[in-house]
Parts: structure tokens; sequence; C-alpha cells
């Protein structure tokens, strides 16, 4: 069970309208913070705490600079946004030094063959994500009117 002081921070982003997946990612690392801190409650704690949990993420954890930077976001958030006392600027931690992922991709030749394995109503919606970078509530939102066939192009609403 989430402690009170968890659900009050997730009641405070619900009622400005967070994404979903924001509120989740943000919770997580703020959870995280406190248990690396022996649950110690975050209003007794500040920039100091903040500089050593970023760095043990780095440094023992190995994660990502991504990963690093989303953590040290939602801190600033619940600093900023919730206690009302937002963290330093000249904050002193190691950077994550792990070197970025390159992203695999497929071949033409795999692509047809994953296509092929498809629903036949499907491979449209298929397409269109992985061929323009749609995100899935993009494509699924999509009606015949956004698609404009002369100019070749398709517009999108309620991105993120």
């Amino acid at each position: 069970m989430k402690s009170q002081f968890i659900l009050s921070i997730k009641e405070y982003m619900q009622a400005r309208h967070y994404a979903k997946k924001t509120i989740e990612a943000y919770l997580h690392w703020i959870t995280r913070f406190i248990y690396f801190n022996n649950k110690t409650h975050p209003m007794r704690m500040g920039s100091k705490e903040v500089e050593m949990f970023l760095t043990d993420l780095a440094v023992n954890g190995k994660v990502a600079a991504k990963t690093q930077a989303l953590a040290l976001n939602s801190l600033h958030f619940l600093y900023r946004e919730i206690i009302k006392e937002p963290l330093s600027i000249s904050m002193n931690f190691k950077k994550s030094q792990l070197a970025q992922k390159l992203p695999v991709v497929m071949t033409r030749t795999e692509i047809k063959r994953f296509l092929e394995h498809i629903e036949p109503r499907y491979q449209l919606q298929i397409m269109l994500l992985y061929g323009s970078g749609l995100r899935l509530m993009e494509c699924v939102r999509l009606r015949i009117q956004d698609i404009d066939l002369d100019y070749g192009a398709v517009r999108v609403w309620q991105g993120k």
C-alpha cells in the first residue's frame, strides 16, 4: 500500500492533468529516493541527499543518462511543486557515463515477414506506426479526413 504522501502527490498530478505514464514514472523515482534515504520524509532532506541518490544511480545502479535525468526531473518536481523549496541549481553529482544504446532497425525483408503475420485489418495501422513514427494514441485517433492523399500528409491531433 502506498503512503499518504505518495497518494497526495498522485492526486496533485492528476488534478493538473499530467499524463498517466509521467505520474507513474515520477512516483517511482520519488519512492526510490525515499527508500534510498531509509524512508526519510523529503521535507527533512534537500539537495545534498538528491546529489547522493543521483550519484548512486550512476555509480552503483549503472543507469543510462536519460534514466538519471528522469530521476532528477522527478525530484525537481517534488521539491518545486510539492515541498515548495526548489533544489539548488548548482548540484554536484556524478553523471552517468553509460553509452547510449543504438536502436535495432529491422531490414525491409524482416518488416515484410513481420507484416505477413499481422491480421490484414491491422496492417495499415502497423505500417503507419512504423513508417511515420506516430505514437499509438495518435494512430488510434486518426480519422479519414485527417489523411490528405493529394498532399501526402497525415494530420495528427492531440499529439504529445
